[in-house]
């Protein structure tokens, strides 16, 4: 065999993508196998991006590389796992032993389903007292997921991320896997992968964390995501150190693109500048058409609008927070997200916020620009900034149920049927009637019904009771009152006493 056959043909290391529900342990699993301290250091002890990791596991004397993509746990985050799952080889879903199948463990499932993937089961938490692992795989059983014992041969280990018991055969598995996938490599071609995270640093500018797929990619070489284009001269391994080259299933980090390319997306590798260029041109002619602004809620007939603008640290960030948003039901109030970017708030934001005086800007992990606070102030352009996404959820239901138009409700409190016909006074009519339902007030607006149909509006001036003046009439009594109002009213007809009141 060729170099050439043998360059095509290289064993490359598996990309693997860690799944599960909140809290069921997956950052804490990582922290134990990198031997880092990554979950203590999250907002809120929430994993709220999407990390890729590299480690090497001893084999008999051969050093095997594994990458592992951490994706949260937050419901918040479906597309960062849905992605998660489409850039893996392999997926680890975490489940806890106290715990059990929870709602974003299905819906890792269903993820890990769509993509395809192999599956290791390690249900985490083994550890604990009420740790209890044939629950979980009877759980598991109710979606489909057929481990070991249990009906089928989806590998399941028994893990403590806390301990370490199990973790050397949950690596041992992943290896195994991974040697029936036969995972290739072709050193022979420029690299081809896909962003999983992308930011807007004021200082440094636009980078973008990729995963690569196949081929090498080497300092000197153009990347292609789309529309933004990056010299390959400045790349960082997972460890933020430099590097000159890089292969399949490497994380690396890219600094210094024309625009911040969108998460998810494929990128190519160039050797030559202009052919780039040339890409980016048939990329942006593709895609000229702007994106109509996103409208969430508002159905009612004529609903009050809040136009928003979104920055944030990363483009996946973003993605999160519009899915949050989208859960908002408000039929008088509708969200319109008008603009969407990564990085600082600044002043050019706040401008783009002037033309509406309702617009506000939402800011996730970023800082506000002196100059855009400024102006903000002055405008009183609304700016809010959160490092929780729950809490950027909570603020925003508090805002929009401010700004919900009032509704003038009319409700009924009680329904007369005129008896006897006594008198007429210009419009107003003297009458005797028997309560059906509710309460007649003295004073009341009320609507004169006849067979069914609302033939008049009037208003209840006097109320007797046993020739006594009364202010309030209940169910069964029988009573008179004089009624003001322009329709002549007869036996048979209904007044209806109704009250407006403010919703």
């Amino acid at each position: 065999m060729s170099v050439t056959q043998i360059k095509k043909n290289t064993k490359r290391p598996p990309v693997v993508s860690v799944m599960g529900h909140i809290d069921h342990g997956k950052s804490t699993l990582l922290d134990y196998i990198r031997k880092t301290k990554v979950t203590e250091t999250e907002v809120g002890g929430i994993t709220q991006k999407m990390s890729a990791y590299k480690i090497l596991r001893d084999e008999g004397g051969e050093k095997r590389s594994i990458t592992f993509l951490d994706t949260p746990g937050h419901e918040a985050f479906k597309e960062l796992r849905n992605r998660g799952a489409q850039v893996a080889d392999i997926a680890i879903l975490v489940v806890a032993a106290d715990e059990g199948v929870k709602p974003q463990t299905v819906e890792a499932i269903k993820a890990i389903k769509l993509a395809n993937l192999p599956l290791i089961v390690a249900i985490n938490k083994i550890d604990k007292p009420n740790a209890n692992p044939d629950k979980v795989k009877n759980g598991l059983l109710e979606h489909e997921v057929f481990v070991e014992g249990y009906g089928g041969d989806t590998p399941v280990i028994e893990v403590s991320a806390i301990t370490g018991q199990g973790v050397d055969e949950l690596l041992d598995m992943i290896v195994l896997l991974a040697d029936i996938l036969d995972l290739k490599q072709n050193l022979n071609i420029n690299a081809e992968g896909i962003v999983i995270e992308a930011q807007n640093d004021k200082n440094k500018g636009v980078s973008a964390t990729v995963i690569i797929k196949d081929g090498v990619l080497k300092n000197g070489q153009f990347i292609v995501c789309e529309s933004s284009l990056a010299p390959v001269r400045m790349m960082e391994d997972f460890l933020g150190k430099k590097i000159t080259e890089a292969s399949a299933s490497d994380p690396v980090k890219i600094i210094g693109f024309s625009s911040v390319p969108p998460v998810g997306s494929i990128f190519q590798t160039l050797s030559s500048k202009k052919d780039a260029e040339a890409l980016v041109e048939e990329s942006k002619l593709n895609n000229s058409k702007l994106k109509e602004a996103i409208q969430i809620g508002g159905e009612s007939e004529n609903p009050f609008i809040i136009p928003v603008i979104i920055k944030a640290s990363t483009t996946d960030v973003i993605e999160a927070i519009i899915h949050e948003i989208r859960k908002i039901k408000n039929d008088r109030v509708g969200i319109k997200i008008i603009s969407t970017g990564v990085g600082f708030i600044s002043e050019g934001d706040v401008k783009g916020a002037l033309g509406n005086p309702e617009t506000i800007v939402l800011g996730f992990e970023v800082k506000t620009d002196a100059s855009a606070k400024i102006l903000a102030e002055r405008a009183q352009v609304v700016i809010q900034s959160f490092n929780i996404i729950y809490k950027l959820s909570e603020w925003l239901l508090e805002y929009i149920k401010e700004k919900t138009p009032k509704l003038m409700i009319e409700e009924m409190t009680g329904r007369a049927k005129i008896l006897k016909f006594f008198s007429k006074t210009k419009d107003k009519q003297v009458i005797g009637a028997r309560v059906e339902e509710g309460f007649i007030k003295k004073d009341s607006d009320v609507k004169i019904m006849r067979r069914d149909t609302l033939i008049a509006t009037g208003k209840i001036r006097e109320l007797q009771q046993s020739r006594a003046k009364a202010n309030e009439v209940t169910e069964g009594q029988e009573f008179g009152a004089m009624i003001e109002s322009k329709m002549d009213l007869a036996p048979g007809d209904k007044i209806e006493c109704y009250q407006t009141i403010e919703k």
